[in-house]
C-alpha cells in the first residue's frame, strides 16, 4: 500500500454535508472526517455554527469550535434563500451523508426531510441526531446535554450519596449521542455497500442515555432497586473502587475472587481473605462498608504512590485519579499519539485530543489540518460541485 493509501483513511472517498452545529452532531462528522471522509460544514451566513461564540478563544476563535471541527471545511448557505439552496442541492448530488441535529420537523420545513431527499437522491444517507429522535411524544421537544443527563437517569447514579444532582463532567449526552450516530451512518453505508440502499439514520440523545445506563436498568427490572449515586464504588463488584490513602486515593479494581486474594495478600492482611463475610463478591457487596473500612486502615499509612507500586506487582488493576494535566501528560498519550497538534490560525499551534480509532492500515498523524473559518472553502466546494 502506497503511503498517500495509507494516510487517506477508511472512509476516503466518502463526501459528508454536515448540517449539524454545537456538538452532538460535529462530535460524529469529526470522527468520520479522522477516518478520512470529506466533511463539508454548512453553516448559516450570520455567525456560521453556535460553537464558534464558545470559549475559550485564543485570536479570537473559539477553541471549543475547533475541537470538534478541526479538519472539515465550510461554506456558508442560507437555506431559504433560492441562490444557496440550488448550491446545497448540488452538494446533495455529490453527497454521500447528510448530518443534521436540528429540532425534528426543522429540515421538512426547509423541504428537506427524508421522505424528499431520498426520492431525489436515492443514494443518499440521511443521519439526524436529536433530544428524543423523530417518533414519540417528545420527539418536537428541544434538548440540550444536561437537560437528557437529567431525563435519561445518568444524573441519578452520578455523585456521592446524599449530595445534590452532579453533572458527569463531560457532556455524555451529546457525546453518546455523537458516538451512536457515527457507528450508525458506518453501518449505512456498509449497507449500502451490499445493497445499494440508502437509509435513514435516527438517533434520540435521550435514548442514548437509557443505552449507556449499563447495569443500572437490569438492577431495577430484575431486583426491583432504583440505583443511587455510589461516589467512586461500583454497584455490583467490591473491592472496586477508589480508596484513601495517607496522601490521596488510589482505585483498585479487584474485579473477581482471585485478584480479591492478590489484594488481600498486597496489603499485608491475608485473613480477609479467608474471612467469611468476604468468600464470594456477593458476600463482600454485602459487607463493602466494613471492607472498605479495612482496606482503608492499611492504605492509610502510605502514599498514593507507594500503593501503585505493591499493588501492580501483585497483578491488581489499580491507578490514580489523575486531574486532566496529570492524565495527558501521562506516557500513554504520547506513545498512542493521543494529543495532537492543530494549527490556531495565527502562526501557533493548539494540541486538541487524539484520534483513538487506531487501524493497522491507516496513519494516525501527529498533525490535524484546522477547524475551518466560518466560509472558508467556498470556493474550493463550488468547484467540486461545478459551480
Amino acid at each position: 500500500m502506497t503511503q498517500a493509501a495509507k494516510a487517506a483513511g477508511p472512509l476516503a472517498g466518502i463526501t459528508v454535508v454536515d448540517l449539524s452545529r454545537i456538538l452532538a452532531g460535529p462530535y460524529c462528522t469529526l470522527l468520520m472526517a479522522e477516518m478520512g471522509a470529506r466533511v463539508i460544514k454548512v453553516e448559516p451566513p450570520k455567525g456560521g455554527d453556535d460553537a464558534r461564540a464558545y470559549g475559550p478563544f485564543v485570536n479570537g476563535k473559539s477553541t471549543y469550535f475547533a475541537s470538534v471541527n478541526r479538519g472539515k471545511e465550510s461554506i456558508a448557505l442560507d437555506l431559504k434563500a433560492d441562490a444557496d439552496r440550488a448550491i446545497f442541492e448540488k452538494l446533495l448530488e455529490k453527497a454521500d451523508v447528510v448530518v443534521e441535529n436540528f429540532r425534528p420537523g426543522t429540515m421538512e420545513k426547509l423541504g428537506y426531510g427524508w421522505e424528499t431527499l431520498h426520492k431525489k437522491y436515492p443514494r443518499l444517507i440521511y443521519a439526524s441526531a436529536s433530544g428524543f429522535g423523530h417518533t414519540g411524544p417528545n420527539s418536537k421537544d428541544p434538548a440540550y446535554d444536561m437537560v437528557m443527563q437529567g431525563m435519561g437517569g445518568i444524573m441519578s447514579i452520578t455523585g456521592n450519596e446524599g449530595q445534590p444532582p452532579s453533572r458527569v463532567g463531560m457532556s455524555i449526552g451529546d457525546i453518546g449521542a455523537g458516538l451512536y450516530t457515527a457507528v450508525a451512518v458506518n453501518a449505512a453505508l456498509v449497507h449500502r455497500l451490499k445493497t445499494g440502499e440508502a437509509t435513514k439514520v435516527d438517533i434520540g440523545m435521550f435514548d442514548c442515555q437509557l443505552a449507556l445506563l449499563e447495569n443500572a436498568i437490569m438492577r431495577y427490572t430484575v431486583e426491583g432497586e432504583i440505583p443511587g449515586p455510589l461516589g467512586a464504588r461500583h454497584p455490583t463488584i467490591t473491592p472496586f473502587q477508589a480508596f484513601r490513602t495517607s496522601d490521596g486515593a488510589i482505585i483498585i479494581a479487584a474485579g473477581n475472587d482471585g485478584l480479591f486474594v492478590k489484594i488481600c495478600e498486597a496489603l499485608g492482611r491475608p485473613d480477609m481473605a479467608t474471612d467469611p463475610h468476604y468468600k464470594s463478591n456477593a458476600l463482600r457487596q454485602k459487607h463493602h462498608g466494613r471492607l472498605e473500612h479495612e482496606m482503608e486502615s492499611v492504605l492509610k499509612h502510605h502514599t498514593t504512590a507507594h500503593w501503585i507500586a505493591v499493588v501492580s506487582k501483585a497483578g491488581v488493576p489499580c491507578g490514580p485519579i489523575n486531574n486532566i494535566k496529570q492524565a495527558i501528560e501521562h506516557p500513554q498519550v504520547a506513545a498512542r499519539n493521543m494529543l495532537v497538534e492543530v494549527p490556531d490560525g495565527s502562526g501557533g499551534t493548539l494540541k486538541l485530543a487524539g484520534n483513538p480509532l487506531k487501524m493497522s492500515a491507516f496513519d494516525d498523524p501527529r498533525t490535524r489540518r484546522p477547524a475551518p473559518d466560518l466560509d472558508h472553502d467556498r470556493a474550493a466546494i463550488l468547484a467540486f460541485i461545478g459551480g
